[in-house]
């Protein structure tokens, strides 16, 4: 690896580069649902990084209009989960921002029939919030053009007592099984004895929905077009020299990468240069790195020049304010990169957080991206690398534990039980772990001081 280190200095000026103080917000969103879909909406919104979500989870709808407008000034967008809650709020309040509703889709729809036939079989369905035609569609598509089912026919902007209603009247008439896309609607019925099951939206279609509502934003849009910049190195390129059997060949397999680089640019809509055969620039736009990378998670063309080339890359992205903090970010990354031992790619972010490791064709880790800029500071300072930080937020994600003794970090870093204590002394210095137990070890031995990683505790909350 000193190689790519050697090759990383020369590549970067002094190290004088200064960073902006300010800190750069996520974008605020205001999420209204029932209280039953909090857990799921806080568990899909950690898929979206950019986003600072404000949940205001309901019970009553009552409290909709009033959580509704507590959003106004505070966010960018406003998401809906029920329909009923939309038209409802939009009926009292006129948004400034951007107001969206979850759609009920085909997807919801199949897995709200298939509980109706587990729970009760071949019944008549009373329907509502679901749309006339997606429902028709669903029950052609079911062979149930002969069944009966009943779509709500009442107020177009109906109260929670017109739904119960409706369902009530057909389940005494027709002995119908209601089908409702209001929680509370469903929690009343169920109250009153009626066979009742509750629509929700599947997690695709919310996921679809957030995306939506994110490209809705004001921030989202300055975003869009914001400059990135990233450097490219190839990793141990002196021994990559070593191999060529000529002079022509080596220059051969340097054109091949350059061109290989250059489409990809070309697809990111961006500009590449050369720095000295085996080191890159590319400069691009956020939103189009956003999509090429699924949203900072992969990187494809180093997965092709590995496949063609059998090499790999180190690759550090920066974002910034301005095109020179963008590349002071970008060298910072870069260094992340290499010092994770190449084949890697990391994104420092305005404020200074890192994302990544981003996926390069092999099984990664665990992205970073969670950690704050502050708490990735002080763990580089006692010591603690990029691979190692990676290594071990991985294990605390599986296991759910922040509780270690010296000889379980040894065979998660690889090192001996002696460097590891070393580690955890650093750690409990530098206030990041603290020793809280001692573990008996048998009849012989020294007991075991059990550390706690405490800079690591949101992982295990975020589980």
């Amino acid at each position: 690896m000193r190689d790519n280190k050697e090759a990383l200095r020369a590549m970067s000026p002094d190290s004088a580069g200064r960073r902006s103080p300010v800190s750069t917000q996520n974008i605020p969103i205001g999420v209204l649902c029932p209280s039953e879909m909090a857990a799921k909406m806080e568990e899909l919104l950690r898929d979206f990084p950019s986003f600072q979500p404000v949940l205001k989870p309901y019970a009553q709808a009552d409290d909709i209009v009033e959580l509704a407008g507590s959003l106004i000034g505070e966010v960018e967008v406003i998401l809906f989960t029920e329909h009923y809650a939309y038209r409802l709020a939009g009926d009292r309040i006129r948004f400034p921002v951007p107001a969206q509703v979850v759609p009920m889709t085909g997807s919801g729809l199949y897995r709200a029939l298939f509980r109706v036939h587990k729970q009760y079989g071949l019944r008549p369905l009373s329907m509502d919030s679901i749309p006339e035609k997606a429902s028709r569609h669903l029950m052609r598509e079911f062979g149930l053009e002969e069944r009966r089912f009943f779509l709500f026919d009442g107020p177009s902007r109906p109260s929670v007592d017109d739904l119960v209603k409706f369902h009530r009247r057909h389940f005494e008439r027709d002995q119908s099984v209601a089908v409702t896309g209001a929680a509370e609607a469903a929690r009343r019925l169920s109250a009153l004895g009626i066979p009742c099951v509750w629509a929700t939206p599947s997690d695709y279609d919310i996921i679809v929905s957030l995306e939506r509502a994110l490209l809705s934003t004001e921030t989202r849009k300055m975003r869009e077009s914001q400059i990135v910049v990233a450097f490219i190195l190839v990793d141990h390129f002196d021994k990559l020299e070593n191999r060529q059997s000529s002079e022509h060949e080596l220059q051969r397999l340097k054109l091949d990468v350059y061109r290989h680089l250059l489409d990809y640019a070309d697809s990111m809509q961006g500009y590449l240069t050369s720095l000295d055969g085996s080191q890159y620039l590319l400069v691009t736009t956020r939103g189009v790195l956003e999509r090429e990378t699924g949203g900072y998670k992969s990187i494809p063309i180093a997965k092709e020049i590995k496949a063609n080339f059998q090499l790999t890359l180190s690759i550090g992205i920066g974002f910034g304010r301005s095109a020179s903090e963008a590349g002071n970010h970008a060298r910072s990354a870069l260094r992340h990169a290499v010092s994770a031992g190449g084949n890697s790619c990391f994104i420092v972010r305005e404020d200074g957080g890192l994302i990544g490791p981003l996926e390069m064709g092999d099984s990664l880790e665990y992205n970073l991206s969670l950690l704050s800029p502050d708490v990735l500071k002080k763990a580089e300072q006692a010591g603690l690398n990029t691979a190692y930080l990676s290594r071990l937020a991985s294990q605390i994600a599986k296991k759910g534990k922040t509780d270690y003794h010296a000889h379980e970090l040894a065979f998660i870093f690889g090192v001996t039980t002696r460097s590891a204590h070393r580690m955890l002394m650093k750690w409990v210095d530098a206030g990041l772990a603290e020793i809280v137990g001692i573990h008996p070890s048998g009849t012989r031995g020294r007991p075991k001081q059990i550390y706690r990683l405490t800079f690591m505790e949101d992982i295990v909350k975020r589980r």
